[in-house]
């Protein structure tokens, strides 16, 4: 019992790992790439489609056919691959499941095009104009088959009419965007080539290219009406396109419409079936491969190409060109601000505000020639260069807060070096003014030369401010400049530096008379030059030479001692007068 279990459960994972490999390889059928939502107005990737595009290596060329609900875009597709309704794309009026959003056929056609292997896949896509959806659901479907596509082939019954003329207004768009970039430069992409299909039996002597241009031709204006002027407009623009379009009648296969899938080509109009196998060679002429920032796209670079548009072209309430000009110029302008931030990166801060200021402006004018030599599209195109100059702005405020913190940060450093070397200075053995003015211009110096950027100022305030308040003062009597001790200081220079003001001006001048008198004058020089000059610090060298002195003292009383005898101990009394003998008293 226990090993039949076994056997069950082996069976069935070789059955589910079986039908696995089955629908991986089986991709000779129809698969859809895009689905509408529930609400048919917005479009989601399908992972079935997108399956079969990734297993794809070769670069890929994509030929898309658009047309109003119920024109014969299957049955089209299915005669251009060589197919029966019963194996390729599902056709309307035989099957319940009919097109809905974009489908691919899942093997691909393989042309040589100028010497490269290229897979060619086709695209059906869902018709305009049908029941249940909204205008712009047939605006994304249209906008996304344009971007993707190499060739478009627009597939209308009978004639031309206003409405779809109207519906060329993305397309035309997007060329302008696109087309007329300088030679040597790198495309974005190259908008589908546009191959305007009319099938119809009677063109009434006209050829079908004199259709298409008597199409596009002005419609008469003379109230002004701006729905006609923006027809007119992109009338103008597709006659600019004539490079790019081509026109193609195709009669039609047969009168019974509804029995085509059944009918072989030995039923068909010869003349249907001569014209088929002209437009297949013309479809195979014009076919290139899918060009994106000036690079064919492989199977997976075309799926992610295709989430970047789509993702682009749902964000807004109507497809724009303009949301498709950000996608591209989305690399170019990350590039541009890595390239303005490796720029600034360079500098060496703290900086002078007006200096980074200076350097910031040179760097942005290079990054805004960079991206205007790169950037694509022509009117559209200023919202990404809006975007870029906030990008920029933002790195750069960045660049302003790193300035502001490495001044700071310095300037503290130096205020800190200077506010320890004027407490040195305020306890020192000897005081000395000169000494300390000498000190506070050389910290003064050395703080204006090294403190740069948006925080000097502030820390200048604080520097006058402690000068001011506690690193100098003065008495009000003979306006004699002493210093404030912190220290400890011995009690007999306190005593003196405290009384000397106090009592010496009382004793012989006045104030007034003190401070102007020569021989006070004197005294302070003879004083200071005594006591502290650049060469000589008696502060810093009292006690080292003090030290010496009494060294070379002891030595020279030791060592002048021995040669002169025993002169430098006690003497002893000797009377030479009396003799040797004479006795001693009590």
């Amino acid at each position: 019992m226990k090993i039949s279990c076994w056997i069950l459960i082996f069976w069935l994972l070789l059955c589910i790992l079986a039908s696995g490999s089955l629908s991986i390889d089986n991709f000779n059928q129809a698969f859809p790439i895009i689905e509408p939502d529930p609400g048919h107005t917005k479009l989601r990737l399908s992972s079935e489609g997108l399956e079969a595009i990734k297993r794809i290596t070769n670069p890929i060329a994509a030929v898309s056919v658009i047309g109003p609900y119920r024109s014969g875009k299957s049955f089209l597709l299915n005669q251009l691959l060589s197919l029966s309704c019963y194996e390729g794309f599902g056709v309307g009026h035989m099957r319940d499941t009919k097109t809905k959003g974009i489908w691919v056929w899942g093997t691909p056609l393989e042309l040589d095009i100028n010497g490269v292997k290229t897979s060619v896949f086709y695209l059906d896509t869902e018709g305009f104009e049908s029941i249940g959806k909204s205008n712009v659901y047939d605006d994304r479907i249209f906008a996304l088959a344009t971007v993707l596509s190499s060739v478009i082939i627009y597939n209308l019954p009978e004639t031309i009419r206003e409405a779809d003329i109207s519906r060329l207004s993305f397309a035309v768009e997007l060329a302008e965007e696109f087309y007329g970039r300088s030679a040597g430069q790198d495309v974005a992409f190259e908008p589908a080539k546009l191959l305007w299909l009319i099938q119809r039996d009677f063109l009434q002597g006209k050829s079908v290219q004199q259709m298409v241009n008597e199409a596009l031709q002005h419609v008469p204006n003379s109230d002004g009406n701006r729905n006609i002027d923006q027809v007119n407009q992109i009338r103008d623009s597709l006659a600019i396109m004539g490079d790019n379009s081509t026109a193609f009648s195709l009669p039609q296969p047969h009168l019974q419409r509804t029995k085509l899938c059944d009918m072989k080509d030995g039923e068909l109009d010869p003349i249907y079936v001569k014209k088929r196998e002209q437009l297949k060679e013309l479809v195979a002429s014009i076919i290139r491969p899918k060009i994106v920032q000036g690079k064919s796209l492989n199977g997976k670079e075309f799926v992610a190409f295709l989430e970047q548009i789509l993702e682009a072209l749902n964000k807004g309430e109507i497809p724009s060109t303009g949301s498709l000009v950000e996608v591209f110029n989305k690399g170019i302008l990350e590039r541009c601000l890595k390239l303005y931030s490796e720029m600034m990166a360079k500098l060496h801060l703290p900086l002078p505000e007006k200096s980074l200021q200076n350097v910031h402006e040179s760097c942005k004018g290079e990054t805004m020639k960079s991206f205007d030599e790169q950037h694509f599209g022509r009117h559209h195109a200023k919202r990404s260069v809006m975007q870029l100059d906030e990008e920029i702005e933002k790195v750069y405020k960045n660049f302003i807060m790193a300035n502001e913190y490495q001044s700071a940060k310095l300037c503290e450093a130096l205020y800190t070096r200077c506010e320890d070397r004027m407490d040195q200075l305020q306890v020192l053995r000897l005081p000395s003014m000169a000494k300390f003015n000498a000190g506070f211009l050389q910290c003064n110096q050395s703080f204006e030369r090294e403190c740069v950027g948006p925080s000097k100022a502030n820390y200048e305030n604080r520097m006058i401010k402690c000068i001011v308040n506690g690193w100098c003062g003065s008495t009000d009597d003979g306006e004699i400049k002493i210093f404030i001790y912190k220290g400890i200081q011995p009690q007999v220079i306190q005593l003196v530096g405290g009384l000397l003001p106090q009592t010496y001006t009382r004793m012989f001048w006045s104030a007034e008379s003190l401070y102007y008198n020569p021989v006070w004058h004197f005294i302070v020089a003879t004083w200071e030059t005594l006591v502290y000059s650049p060469i000589l610090d008696l502060d810093r060298w009292a006690i080292p030479l003090g030290f010496v002195v009494v060294i070379l003292v002891v030595y020279w009383r030791c060592y002048g001692g021995r040669k002169n005898g025993s002169r430098w101990l006690l003497p002893l009394y000797n009377n030479h007068k009396g003799g040797t003998d004479r006795p001693r008293t009590d």
